[in-house]
C-alpha cells in the first residue's frame, strides 16, 4: 500500500449521505414535536393530553434513548453495525406509525419510548460506520458533515411540522418518518458494508437497568409533582427512590470491569467540566423550548406554521456560528469561547422573564437568535475539551458520555422546568376558576391548553377565564425562565473555573491518570 493511498471505502461519500438520512429522521422528529404540542393538547383536534402527558411524550423518547445508547453501541460492535442500523430504522419507522395513530396520550408515550429504542440503535451505528469507511485524513470532514445534519434538522423541523399541521391531522408529524425510514432501510441494505469490532466490549445489563429505572422514577416524581402537587407521599417516594437507584448505579459502575458509563472519567477536570457544561445548558434550554411553543401558539395566537417560522432565528444562528466556533477556539481558547456562549445563552433564557403578551415579536426573534448564537459556541469547545482530555482509544467513550448526559439533562430540564411552570400556573389561575363547575375547573386549572380547550363550554365567562389563563401562564413562565437562567449561569461558572484556556490548548491528554488509564 502506498503511503498516500486513501484507505476509505470506494462508496464512502454515498454511504455518508445514507447515514445523514438516518440521523435526520431521528433529530427531525424531536424538533417537529415542539410545534405539535399545543395540537396534541387539544381535546378536539388532538389527544387532549395534559401538560404532564406532553412532558412524558418528550421524555419517554429521551430517557430510553439515553439509557440504551451505550448498550446498543456495544451490541452493534458485536452483531454488526449495519445490522444494528437496519434494526434501528425499522423500529423507528414502526414506532412512528404507532405514534401517528395513537388513540390516547398513554399510547403515544409508549410509542415514543419505542422510537427511543430505534434512535438508540441508529445513533452509535452511524458514527461507527463513518469511522470504518473513511480514511483517517477524511474522517474529521465526514463527522463535521454528519454533525451539520443536526443543525439542518433543527432548522427545517419546526417549519415542516407547521406545514404538516396546517394541512393534515396531528399524526402526520410522525407519519412523515415512515417513508424516510423505508428509504433509509433500502439504501443501507444496498450501500453500507457490514463491519464489526474484532474485540467488542461486554454489555452492562445491570448498569443499563439501574440507570433507566432510576431516571424514570426520578422524572415521574418530578412531573407528577408538578402536575398534581408535591404534597403527596407517592411523589417523594418516587423522587427519593429514583435518586437512591441512581446512587446505586454510580456505585455499581465504579466497581464494574465493563461499565456502561465509566464514572471514573469524571475525575479528570478537562473531561468532567465540558460534560457538566453541556448538561447544564441543555437542561435549561430544553425546558425553555418546551414552554415557548405554548407561549407563541396560545398566548400570542400564532399558527403552528407561524410558530415554526418564528423558531428559525435560533436555527439560522446555529448554522452560521457553529462552523466558525472551532476557529474561535483556536484563536481565543475553549474557556473564553464557551463562557461567552454560556453568557449569551443565560441572557437569552433569562429574557423570557421579561416577555409578556404584549412584547413586540421582533424582541422574541432576537432572543431566539441570541440563544442559537450562544449554544453554537458551546458544543465545539466542549467537544474539543472532551476529546483532548482522553486517549485516542477512548474517543468513542467520550462522545457517548457527552450524548448521554445531553439527553438525560434535556429530559430532566423538561420535567423540572415544566413542573415549575405547572405549579406557577395552577397558583395563578386558581382564583379565576374557583366558581366554575368541577370538571371544567379541574381542566382549566391544570394547564393553559386545558383552559383554551374548555373555553367553548364557558359561555360569557370565556374571555375572562382565557385572560386569566394567559396572565397565569406568563407569570409562571417568568419564574421558569429565572430558574433556567440560573442553571445556565452555573455553566458559566464551570467554564471559567475548569475549561482549558488558550495556553492549555496543546496540553497532552492525561493518559497517566490512574483512574483513566486503568479504565476498561
Amino acid at each position: 500500500m502506498q503511503p498516500n493511498e486513501n484507505t476509505g471505502h470506494a462508496r464512502r461519500w454515498a454511504i455518508l449521505a445514507v447515514l445523514v438520512i438516518s440521523l435526520l429522521v431521528v433529530v427531525l422528529d424531536n424538533t417537529i414535536l415542539n410545534v405539535a404540542l399545543r395540537t396534541l393538547a387539544d381535546p378536539v383536534h388532538g389527544l387532549g393530553a395534559t401538560q404532564g402527558e406532553l412532558e412524558w411524550s418528550i421524555n419517554s423518547y429521551t430517557l430510553v434513548f439515553a439509557g440504551l445508547l451505550f448498550t446498543f453501541g456495544v451490541w452493534g460492535d458485536r452483531a454488526g453495525r449495519r445490522r444494528m442500523l437496519l434494526i434501528g430504522l425499522v423500529l423507528f419507522g414502526l414506532a412512528s406509525l404507532l405514534s401517528a395513530y395513537a388513540q390516547s396520550p398513554v399510547q403515544l408515550i409508549a410509542a415514543r419510548a419505542l422510537m427511543g429504542v430505534g434512535g438508540a440503535a441508529i445513533m452509535p451505528a452511524t458514527l461507527s460506520i463513518i469511522s470504518n469507511v473513511f480514511d483517517p485524513r477524511e474522517r474529521g470532514r465526514a463527522i463535521g458533515i454528519w454533525a451539520g445534519a443536526v443543525g439542518l434538522a433543527v432548522a427545517i423541523g419546526p417549519v415542516l411540522g407547521g406545514l404538516l399541521l396546517e394541512h393534515f391531522w396531528w399524526g402526520s408529524v410522525f407519519l412523515i418518518n415512515v417513508p424516510v425510514t423505508v428509504l433509509g432501510v433500502i439504501l443501507v441494505a444496498l450501500l453500507v458494508p457490514e463491519s464489526r469490532d474484532p474485540s467488542p466490549g461486554r454489555v452492562d445489563v445491570v448498569g443499563v437497568m439501574l440507570s433507566v429505572v432510576g431516571l424514570v422514577s426520578l422524572t415521574f416524581g418530578i412531573i407528577d409533582g408538578g402536575e398534581h402537587g408535591f404534597g403527596r407521599p407517592l411523589v417523594w417516594a418516587t423522587i427519593l427512590g429514583g435518586l437512591a437507584v441512581l446512587a446505586w448505579f454510580v456505585a455499581y459502575e465504579r466497581r464494574s470491569d465493563h461499565p456502561s458509563l465509566d464514572v471514573r472519567l469524571f475525575r479528570v477536570p478537562r473531561f468532567a467540566a465540558p460534560v457538566a457544561m453541556i448538561g447544564l445548558v441543555f437542561f435549561a434550554a430544553m425546558g425553555v423550548m418546551f414552554f415557548s411553543s405554548f407561549y407563541l401558539q396560545l398566548v400570542r395566537g400564532y399558527s403552528p406554521l407561524q410558530t415554526g417560522l418564528l423558531f428559525l432565528p435560533f436555527a439560522v444562528a446555529q448554522l452560521v456560528f457553529a462552523p466558525r466556533s472551532a476557529t474561535m477556539v483556536r484563536r481565543y481558547g475553549a474557556r473564553a469561547v464557551s463562557a461567552l456562549g454560556l453568557v449569551l445563552t443565560t441572557v437569552s433564557l433569562g429574557a423570557f422573564a421579561f416577555v409578556d403578551a404584549a412584547t413586540p415579536i421582533w424582541v422574541v426573534l432576537v432572543v431566539f437568535f441570541l440563544q442559537g448564537t450562544g449554544m453554537a459556541n458551546i458544543m465545539p469547545p466542549a467537544t474539543e475539551s472532551i476529546m483532548s482530555a482522553l486517549p485516542r482509544e477512548k474517543a468513542g467513550v467520550g462522545s457517548a458520555v457527552s450524548n448521554t448526559i445531553r439527553q438525560v439533562a434535556a429530559a430532566l430540564g423538561v420535567a423540572v422546568i415544566g413542573s415549575v411552570l405547572a405549579a406557577g400556573y395552577r397558583t395563578g389561575i386558581a382564583p379565576a376558576v374557583a366558581d366554575l363547575p368541577e370538571g371544567v375547573r379541574a381542566t382549566a386549572g391544570e394547564s393553559i391548553s386545558g383552559a383554551y380547550g374548555v373555553a367553548g363550554q364557558l359561555g360569557p365567562a370565556a374571555p375572562q377565564v382565557i385572560s386569566a389563563a394567559d396572565d397565569a401562564f406568563v407569570s409562571a413562565m417568568h419564574w421558569s425562565a429565572v430558574l433556567a437562567a440560573l442553571v445556565a449561569a452555573a455553566g458559566v461558572a464551570v467554564a471559567l473555573r475548569w475549561m482549558p484556556g488558550r495556553a492549555d490548548a496543546g496540553a497532552p491528554a492525561p493518559v497517566d491518570e490512574p483512574e483513566l488509564a486503568g479504565a476498561p
